[in-house]
């Protein structure tokens, strides 16, 4: 929406004009000739940060080494190397243009073909364990894929491994779920596509939707394995959530049931 090594992050300005670095291989493509001649580069172990000239001193920097961290635990769930890449635009109108979407209020960071595009404006809100859990779940979307999948699983996964290192106490990373079951409101259903729409009315409800999804696939992992949680989640884009939940002895009913008790007994 989450410990990480401390590196030295080589920092390159791109030339103006283009040069070396603009359009060059030495980046991914889909980090080359965003700002020809407005770049800058600084590199982790294994991660790439792409921002403007005009970044705030040492926001790169701090985010290739959290890069490198989000990499390692993204890595350590799926079971493959990655090399993360982060766009850093100036403001949150340039970070949904470079999306290709509407509007990205709300949102720290979004995933967009093999990159993770920071949103300034709410990113810098973050405090330090939000920012290692929004990169990690978005960098697991880019590594993980969304073929085929509902929404609380792509959604409720990527937070599962967001979390999953956090050191954050369950009742403290739902805790706008958590005050619901508390009043007696607990979900009846697996949030869907609508839950997750920006809602001005309710600004909690879109947190809601994602603490909802989490647990979802926290059970799935407490019951069963964190492999098989992975394994379902790739049976899923390949077969179906319902032949994929199948496999356990699941159907969407018989898990609806126990994520529901799961989370009374979680939040309580």
């Amino acid at each position: 929406m989450r410990r990480r090594a401390v590196v030295g992050a080589l920092l390159l300005f791109v030339p103006a004009g283009g040069g070396a670095l603009s359009g060059s291989p030495i980046l991914p493509p889909q980090a080359r000739d965003l700002w020809p001649g407005r770049a800058v580069v600084s590199r982790g172990r294994r991660s790439t940060v792409v921002g403007h000239d005009t970044a705030p001193p040492g926001l790169l920097d701090e985010l290739a080494r959290r890069a490198d961290g989000a990499g390692r635990r993204v890595s350590g769930v799926l079971g493959r190397p990655l090399r993360p890449l982060v766009v850093v635009p100036e403001s949150k109108r340039e970070a949904a243009r470079l999306a290709g979407v509407a509007g990205v209020d709300g949102l720290a960071a979004v995933a967009d073909e093999g990159r993770v595009i920071v949103v300034p404006e709410y990113f810098a809100a973050l405090n330090p364990t939000g920012r290692d859990v929004v990169l990690t779940h978005e960098l697991t979307h880019v590594a993980a894929g969304t073929d085929r999948l509902p929404v609380w699983l792509y959604e409720g996964f990527a937070d599962y491994v967001g979390y999953r290192d956090s050191g954050l106490p369950v009742k403290t990373a739902a805790a706008e779920l958590a005050a619901e079951v508390r009043a007696g409101r607990l979900p009846s259903a697996l949030p869907g596509p609508e839950a997750f729409a920006a809602d001005g009315r309710d600004p909690d409800r879109l947190a809601r939707a994602y603490q909802a999804a989490w647990l979802a696939c926290r059970f799935l992992a407490d019951r069963f394995s964190e492999g098989t949680l992975v394994w379902l989640y790739r049976e899923a884009q390949a077969a179906g959530v319902d032949r994929a939940l199948a496999s356990l002895g699941l159907s969407v009913a018989t898990l609806t049931a126990r994520w529901r008790a799961y989370v009374r007994d979680q939040l309580v």
